[in-house]
């Protein structure tokens, strides 16, 4: 059972934002902008999750889901859409971020998301997107709610029904759920659990906060020994074993973190060394699966970041941390070229959650 004390850590915490990286400046946020407005309202090609109803559900994504439809997929489009709030939001005086607010403003209007609510809720269709792109459509409203300005009040306005959609299908299912899913791909429970924590505290969403928290601690509380040796499967783009400690640290205090981290992963060195966890090499970054591997590599490096913002300042595991997070973020972000569709729709969006610290505690 979890202590008064940790409960109340989770319902008073503000998750905010450390500071962005020091070497990411207008022109590396440009380039990554520039990704995500080649694809936001590019429609094809198009990987659809559709569950159809009858003959009248034969239409194309524009149709379907006419907010989320680039990108190749809806999850894509989704955090496409997220990247370009951010950047805007972070660098309100860039020459993109004129072009970026258009690209939103073409979306984010109250008929697209009633349109999108309306998909979401018809028969068959209540596992879709879920648990990673209702998660990321949450971090996307979490960020226009932080954005204290009349346009992004007016977006963050039209979004709400669809926030309050995914958000309930999320609180619904939870509850249902028996075990946590341990998978390196969309279905993985541990970040997209991060993702709806954070956006639950900037929402003030108690209920979910406490829900999330139960969840958290039944589901991760006890392990031990993570199989970290096993990791990378070949297409992933999250870690399983990093993932779930990026999560608890959402959860714990320093000291209880640190404790639970040694028996989770006893592997992490105590001396500076980053040979404990390699970074992963793509042999294909034209074949859509074997370019997760290029998101795996960045994914990891937030998530050790996260992991070190969670242990308190003496802790002899940090210069390893701080290694290991330094070459994973390097070989991630040399990818992120745009040089092949399959990585370029959704890379951006992973490049900008890592180097503008999105996920990270202030110290």
């Amino acid at each position: 059972m979890q202590s008064s004390f940790l409960l109340a850590l989770l319902v008073t915490t503000l998750n905010t934002q450390a500071p962005a990286s020091p070497d990411f400046g207008e022109e590396a946020a440009a380039r990554f902008a520039e990704l995500a407005l080649a694809c936001v309202h590019r429609e094809y090609p198009n990987k659809i999750a559709h569950v159809m109803n009858g003959d009248a559900d034969a239409r194309p994504p524009r149709e379907l889901t006419p907010a989320f439809y680039g990108c190749y997929d809806w999850h894509s489009s989704v955090h496409g859409h997220w990247l370009l709030v951010r950047l805007a939001r972070l660098h309100p005086q860039a020459p993109f971020a004129a072009r970026a607010r258009e690209a939103v403003a073409r979306s984010l209007t109250p008929e697209n998301i009633a349109a999108e609510v309306r998909y979401l809720s018809a028969p068959g269709r209540v596992s879709f997107e879920r648990p990673y792109g209702l998660a990321w459509l949450l971090q996307l409203a979490a960020e226009l709610r932080e954005w204290e300005e009349p346009q992004a009040r007016a977006w963050s306005t039209a979004l709400e029904p669809l926030e309050a959609h995914a958000a309930g299908r999320l609180r619904e299912w939870l509850p249902k759920l028996s075990r946590p899913i341990r998978v390196g791909e969309h279905d993985q429970t541990a970040f997209a659990f991060g993702l709806v924590l954070d956006w639950a505290r900037r929402a003030g969403d108690e209920a979910m906060v406490k829900l999330l928290t139960e969840r958290v601690e039944t589901f991760y509380g006890k392990d031990v020994r993570g199989p970290l040796a096993y990791e990378p499967s070949g297409h992933d783009f999250l870690s399983p074993c990093l993932a779930e400690a990026d999560l608890m640290r959402r959860v714990l205090p320093p000291a209880r973190f640190a404790t639970w981290l040694s028996g989770f992963l006893p592997e992490i060195p105590s001396k500076a060394s980053a040979s404990w966890l390699e970074p992963a090499v793509v042999t294909d970054p034209g074949d859509p699966k074997l370019a997760h591997l290029d998101g795996l590599n960045l994914s990891r490096a937030w998530m050790l970041e996260g992991i070190l913002s969670g242990l308190p300042p003496q802790d002899k595991r940090r210069r390893s941390l701080e290694e290991t997070a330094r070459r994973h973020r390097e070989a991630g972000l040399r990818a992120v070229t745009g040089a092949h569709y399959e990585g370029g729709h959704w890379l951006g969006s992973f490049a900008v959650y890592l180097v503008t610290g999105r996920g990270l505690l202030q110290p």
